[in-house]
């Protein structure tokens, strides 16, 4: 079946008379090539051939829409309902990682991690999160110089609000009504779905918190629409959208268009900044890109230099300002991400004193370290911060350093793993290398020595050497 819009038949002069009031459906069809079909109204169009009718074109472009639903508010139906009832197409948070994954090289675990509400201690070393999103924020901005797309999930808030010719649409219910799904469809008690409830909403409200400094995320001034859901059907709801879609102020103007080509280089910038290790905010105004430094920096005049040499490379920028941003002169201090250097080592030592004093030293060393003081601290470390280096102790309380080797090696094959020990005998050096270790060294160590096997471990994990010294 052909869709026509019905402002596009009233523009062909076509008369409507009005058939049935009572339903929310704005689209036309039609039977054969004489009759449509409109449950607001019913044309009839005589003498008028199929070739004829076919030639008729829309005036207006559907809208782009970005629906952010609240778990267990019936938010996969409803946006099901809005696209059987237009020709958008559905554009999911996994296809925009997908592409940022396949065009960053970063994985797609580590991106999704932007959602997460908790940040690796890696993170202030790596930058990996600010990476991710900067690469998130590049392939939202190529997608809306398309039309017709809907956008389901958390990534519709990587849409500038500058940009209009997007409906963005909130979906929410009060927890009894969200519990009462909850419990439905995951069959849990009213304890555990206001539990489950609760954590969800935490970590949209850690997302939106991070984009805008907004507590909540259901904050009406995020949106173009709240529909809230525990009085609202999912049909009711969806032709709501579909009827605000069709509104003058989301056409696209030239106006909205230069906000969107302004978002895709700012992105383009973004991405460019963070592929060599920076961090900084971007914005760009036809061309024009101010650079924005939040972090207090030693040789700011250098840094400044490197940063316009970076962006003048990017095609469609015609000017470059760089300027000191509002937490510049907080106790921060900006560091560029060496993709050469270990910037993910976990240190793993009872000795609190000791283990301290090597990550500080590791740290002047432009090297990123983070320290656990016993074997199950570790272990839950390289579950959620994922080092890529570690650096075991081996006679430590609870659960030593060969146990810990033994899990890490079984469940996370890619950590590289150092042993330091001031206690160790042949026999455990032995064993060690059996499970996998990387090297095998002995306290009192080398600053100079340990961080060469450290950079030789990270070169191995970045496939540049594969022999075991």
């Amino acid at each position: 079946m052909h869709i026509f819009p019905r402002k596009a038949l009233i523009l062909q002069g076509f008369k409507l008379t009005p058939l049935d009031k009572t339903s929310m459906d704005k689209k036309i069809g039609f039977d054969q090539d004489m009759i449509m079909f409109y449950p607001y109204e019913q044309a009839v169009l005589t003498k008028i051939f199929l070739s004829q009718l076919l030639t008729i074109t829309p005036r207006f472009t559907m809208a782009n829409i970005a629906i952010f639903s609240a778990d267990f508010c019936n938010g996969s139906s409803v946006v099901k309902e809005v696209l059987d009832r237009t020709n958008l197409t559905l554009i999911t948070d996994g296809n925009i990682i997908a592409t940022a994954a396949k065009n960053s090289g970063m994985s797609e675990a580590k991106i999704e991690r932007v959602f997460s509400t908790k940040v690796s201690v890696f993170n202030k070393f790596t930058h990996e999160r600010e990476r991710a999103l900067a690469n998130l924020k590049l392939v939202v901005a190529e997608m809306l110089s398309k039309n017709n797309l809907l956008m389901a999930g958390y990534l519709g808030h990587l849409i500038p609000r500058t940009i209009t010719p997007v409906l963005k649409v909130c979906l929410v219910g009060d927890i009894r009504f969200r519990a009462s799904i909850a419990a439905r469809q995951q069959g849990l008690s009213e304890e555990a779905a206001h539990k489950t409830i609760t954590a969800l909403d935490a970590e949209r409200a850690h997302w939106v918190h991070t984009l805008f400094d907004v507590d909540s995320p259901w904050s009406p001034e995020l949106y173009d629409i709240v529909i809230p859901m525990d009085k609202t059907s999912v049909t009711d709801a969806a032709a709501l959208i579909e009827e605000y879609m069709q509104k003058d102020v989301l056409q696209p103007t030239e106006a909205s268009s230069r906000e969107i080509e302004n978002s895709r280089l700012a992105s383009e910038v973004e991405v460019a900044l963070a592929r060599e290790g920076h961090d900084i905010f971007v914005e760009a105004r036809d061309g024009a890109i101010t650079l924005t430094i939040n972090k207090q920096v030693i040789m700011q005049s250098r840094l400044e230099q490197e940063l316009k040499a970076i962006t003048e490379r990017v095609p469609g920028v015609k000017s470059i300002e760089t300027k000191l941003g509002r937490t510049y002169h907080e106790a921060n201090i900006y560091r560029k991400y060496d993709f050469e250097l270990p910037s993910k080592v976990l240190l793993v030592d009872d000795e609190q004193e000791f283990v301290q004093t090597l990550s500080e030293r590791l740290i002047l060393r432009d090297m990123g370290a983070a320290v656990a003081q016993d074997g199950q601290s570790a272990l839950n470390m390289i579950a959620e911060d994922q080092p890529e280096v570690m650096v075991l102790d081996l006679k430590m309380p609870g659960i030593d350093g060969i146990e810990v080797l033994r899990r890490v090696k079984e469940t996370h094959p890619e950590v590289e793993v150092i042993v330091l020990t001031g206690h160790g005998s042949e026999a455990d050096r032995v064993k060690c290398i059996e499970l996998g270790a990387f090297a095998y060294m002995h306290k009192p160590v080398d600053i100079d020595l340990l961080s060469k096997k450290l950079k030789e471990a990270n070169d191995k994990i970045r496939g540049k050497n594969t022999a075991i010294a």
